[in-house]
């Protein structure tokens, strides 16, 4: 689904695991994975500057990154900078040309993420890939053997949330541009949820419904992608985490535009609620509505 995953890790996320996990996400897809770390600037002075042992310290920490044998053609990269962390992950990326950045965030309250999420924030509104948002204390906790399997199928099957929107639309058309050029995902759920509070004569009937999942499940099935629908009804966070738990997915897909702040804390929207409650990757697409 990706080539060049930028994973940034504190080394004390528990996405620093994923090194020693190199083979399986290749399995995944990727050809270049690209560990990120930022150590902070030294401020005890006037001026700021590099910490060049704090540097050294991290490139040692990381370096059994390189130390996977990989099939020709696959990559590993560490890269350590000091200075401003979202400024650094933003210079990382591009440098690597990445298309996709793993971040790790933790179940938090509303009220917290409004500081834990500046640099979430920060990043996604400057680098126009996808977000792999991730749960620490999962990776924390899986065994090897766990671990190892997460990895090989992290873009298997996707569940894709899908109400008609014009989001919703350009979020299937990157899945199918994925699918035919990468060969991932090889499965998606599609998953309608009748919203309980919309008025009843503005909401979507069943059948209405039905018939629009069954023309994006056409359009997916034709990129070599097996779709399976399904309807609910309730509310979209709490039916869609439902839908998460009894249909095997690797990770829920979602997409909403950066004119609306995509991931902005202070303002209820379903991206947000479902990042914060949700214990499957979360993938992000930037959309610009």
């Amino acid at each position: 689904m990706f080539k060049c995953a930028l994973v940034s890790t504190d080394i004390e996320d528990s996405l620093q695991r994923l090194i020693g996990f190199i083979p399986d996400l290749v399995q995944s897809g990727l050809d270049k994975i690209v560990f990120f770390h930022n150590v902070s600037l030294i401020t005890e002075r006037e001026i700021p500057k590099v910490d060049d042992s704090g540097v050294a310290e991290a490139n040692v920490k990381l370096a059994v990154a390189g130390e996977s044998a990989l099939p020709e053609g696959k990559s590993v990269v560490v890269d350590v900078r000091s200075g401003r962390v979202t400024d650094n992950i933003e210079k990382s990326a591009r440098h690597h040309s990445a298309d996709v950045l793993f971040l790790g965030s933790p179940t938090r309250s509303l009220l917290t993420e409004k500081i834990f999420g500046s640099t979430t924030t920060g990043i996604a509104n400057r680098l126009d890939i996808p977000l792999v948002i991730l749960r620490p204390q999962l990776i924390a906790t899986y065994r090897e053997q766990e671990l190892a399997l997460r990895c090989q199928t992290l873009f298997t099957h996707l569940l894709v949330p899908y109400d008609g929107s014009k989001g919703a639309d350009y979020l299937v058309s990157q899945i199918k541009v994925a699918a035919q050029t990468n060969g991932y995902p090889k499965q998606c759920t599609l998953c309608w949820v009748i919203d309980d509070c919309i008025r009843v004569e503005l909401r979507e009937s069943e059948e209405q419904s039905q018939a629009n999942l069954d023309k994006v499940k056409a359009k997916l099935e034709t990129s070599g992608v097996e779709v399976f629908t399904e309807i609910r009804q309730g509310d979209p966070q709490c039916e869609v985490l439902k839908s998460a738990e009894v249909n095997d997915i690797s990770a829920i897909a979602i997409c909403s535009g950066k004119s609306k702040g995509i991931l902005k804390w202070s303002v209820p929207s379903f991206t947000s609620a479902l990042l914060r409650s949700s214990w499957h990757p979360v993938i992000h697409f930037p959309y610009s509505d």
